[in-house]
């Protein structure tokens, strides 16, 4: 099996695709996001990483909040129209008939139709390089009543959350595995393997 090597780069695909909005309830603007994670349990920590040049950058610094907003199918256009649009020339949130929503800890707003809604305070900024990565603590987390069943569960995939990956957006596929799969007895008392699995299947002919 060959491989090419290339240059070092990002490649490390895919990875969310998610509106990040910010300002306030008057000056708001939204910018998407795909240089975003989880980097911390407890506290919750996560982060974005921004372009000093963007519009968005300037705000997040002044006012030190932010709320990501996970995007949907529904929101493809949306997330993609804030990531080309600059907020210095339109207002994201009437173009795309957007609904701003008050945040419950911090001044910016959250986006409605988004299923999930992350409040953040910024606790750091990182100069890297191309961009400044905003390390920020989340304080509140919005979630849409439309996801949770009858149990209380809430069902994200039924939301039919995107990623991005080497510039496509793209809704997520079947399920493969739930989390310790891999480890975990079967009834017939065997670990799931799935090299066994194929012995078994070759017995079997």
């Amino acid at each position: 099996m060959g491989k090419q090597i290339w240059k070092p780069g990002t490649v490390i695909y895919p990875v969310p695709a998610v509106m990040v909005s910010c300002g306030n309830m008057t000056e708001k603007n939204i910018i998407t996001i795909a240089w975003t994670g989880t980097v911390n349990t407890n506290p919750p920590m996560t982060y974005i990483s921004v372009k000093p040049e963007r519009h968005s950058y300037e705000i997040i610094k002044e006012t030190g909040e932010f709320v990501i907003n996970l995007v949907t199918k529904k929101l493809a256009y949306a997330c993609d129209f804030c990531g080309v649009k600059s907020g210095k020339d339109v207002d994201k949130f009437a173009h795309l008939h957007l609904t701003a929503l008050q945040g419950e800890k911090v001044s910016a707003p959250i986006i409605a139709e988004s299923p999930v809604n992350i409040e953040c305070k910024v606790k750091e900024i990182i100069p890297l390089g191309s961009h400044h990565m905003f390390l920020a603590e989340v304080v509140s987390v919005s979630v849409s009543d439309e996801y949770f069943d009858k149990t209380g569960k809430f069902h994200f995939n039924k939301s039919n959350p995107i990623c991005y990956s080497h510039g496509g957006y793209f809704a997520l596929g079947e399920q493969v595995g739930s989390f310790g799969y891999s480890v975990k007895k079967k009834q017939d008392g065997h670990k799931n393997n799935p090299s066994q699995h194929k012995k078994h299947k070759k017995k079997k002919k």
